[in-house]
């Protein structure tokens, strides 16, 4: 039967040990249960990714692996929540910050949002998860004598059963952990072995350096590839205006950005149950607080009155979130909590390049992806008061004005319907 690491380490996370990761973090067992199935993928997600960055990465995972073997884990992994020592779950948590370095912060708080529980004591299953999956990773490199190529290509092929295990709207972890990036190093490993000065060329996926009898198609086979990369960069340069005018929708990757002309102020904003965010002067969290924090009348509930999400971007053409807007995300949501009585609104705007109905589509994608985001962030219930998409009818710059202008009228929105 072929390895799954996967099932591997969650047939090991039995009720007994939940209960007991539960019961020494302060938290409920369902709820335990439910960051588990988030932190398990995730942790898997991280270290599939440096294993696979290169040699130099899979050599540190083939160590890391092998130690936690040596701790004797797998024999006994409630020992992490037990025995009044901490130190298998202290070198678990110095694992995690290994493999996940500034995303760990952010992977806690998304999963803290989705399970229901702190993200200190995500950050502590996450202690347990990692020694755990490495140790189970360490035991089959051992049974099968993997060198840190082989253990790269063996983790490469178990990148669709992970990122299949992402709980539903969590499909941002992919990116944090460097899931989504995957596969791009594997093909370059050479396993320590240098290269020659002229290595053999490959013309798409077919080697054309083989037997005698197909040498002879090699240089055709190059010409044709140069004639049609010559053809594709002339036809791009004599119509780089076209998906402007091609009848479609805006494919701007950009919705909502600080100001050009302006280097935005960095500052802390302060909410009332003490949290405090990282934002800009003047930014959606300054005025969304400044707002709710009002008594003047001039700032009573207005469907007219908007905050322009001012750092959150999706990628090209579509409705998925780039890994950079998860905090600011993450910021509304936390502004949501600490003001329960608050409800919200998202809009989506476009601007004019391309056909309306293309563009209403898109917005409202857009805008039901930030709702989703916000639920996943553990923002939602009478809070969000829906998503809409308006298209480009509120636009202001011209089809075929610069991208300058029409930029300012691709963005994401929040309007305050409740405070």
């Amino acid at each position: 039967m072929a390895f799954n690491w996967l099932d591997s380490v969650k047939g090991l996370f039995t009720s007994e040990l939940i209960s007991k990761a539960a019961s020494s973090l302060g938290e409920g067992e369902g709820n335990t249960a439910k960051a588990i199935s988030g932190i398990v993928p995730s942790v898997l997600g991280g270290i599939l990714s440096k294993g696979t960055s290169g040699i130099d990465g899979a050599s540190a995972i083939l160590d890391m692996a092998k130690g936690a073997v040596g701790t004797g884990i797998l024999s006994n992994p409630g020992n992490l929540f037990g025995g009044g020592s901490n130190t298998l779950l202290t070198n678990g948590l110095d694992m995690v910050k290994r493999l996940l370095g500034d995303k760990l912060n952010s992977i806690s708080g998304v999963l803290s949002g989705f399970a229901g529980i702190k993200e200190s004591s995500v950050t502590s299953l996450m202690g347990m998860v990692a020694p755990i999956a490495l140790g189970v990773l360490g035991q089959h490199a051992s049974q099968n004598n993997l060198t840190p190529n082989g253990l790269s290509n063996m983790l490469a092929s178990q990148k669709s059963s992970i990122t299949e295990a992402l709980p539903a709207g969590l499909g941002s972890l992919a990116g944090l952990t460097g899931l989504s990036s995957v596969g791009s190093a594997i093909s370059s490993m050479t396993g320590g072995i240098k290269q020659p000065a002229n290595p053999t060329v490959h013309v798409a996926a077919y080697e054309v350096e083989k037997a005698g009898s197909n040498r002879r198609w090699v240089l055709p086979m190059l010409l044709a590839v140069l004639v049609i990369i010559l053809v594709w960069l002339f036809s791009r340069s004599c119509n780089k205006d076209a998906a402007v005018s091609a009848p479609g929708m805006d494919t701007s990757g950009v919705v909502t950005e600080a100001p050009t002309g302006t280097s935005p102020v960095s500052i802390k904003v302060k909410l009332p149950d003490g949290t405090e965010l990282d934002a800009y002067k003047g930014g959606i969290e300054d005025g969304l607080v400044a707002y709710l924090n009002s008594t003047d009348p001039a700032d009573s509930i207005s469907k007219d009155r908007w905050f322009d999400f001012d750092n959150l971007n999706f990628k090209t053409g579509s409705a998925d979130l780039t890994e950079e807007s998860i905090k600011q995300v993450q910021n509304i949501a936390a502004i949501l909590k600490a003001y329960p009585k608050a409800a919200i609104k998202i809009g989506g705007y476009t601007d004019k390049t391309g056909t309306e109905e293309a563009n209403m589509k898109l917005s409202q994608q857009r805008a039901d992806a930030v709702v989703s985001a916000l639920k996943a962030t553990g923002a939602g219930g009478t809070q969000l008061a829906g998503a809409e998409g308006y298209g480009s009818q509120f636009a202001k710059a011209a089809p075929d004005a610069p991208d300058e202008e029409k930029k300012k009228d691709r963005r994401i929105a929040v309007n305050v319907r409740h405070k």
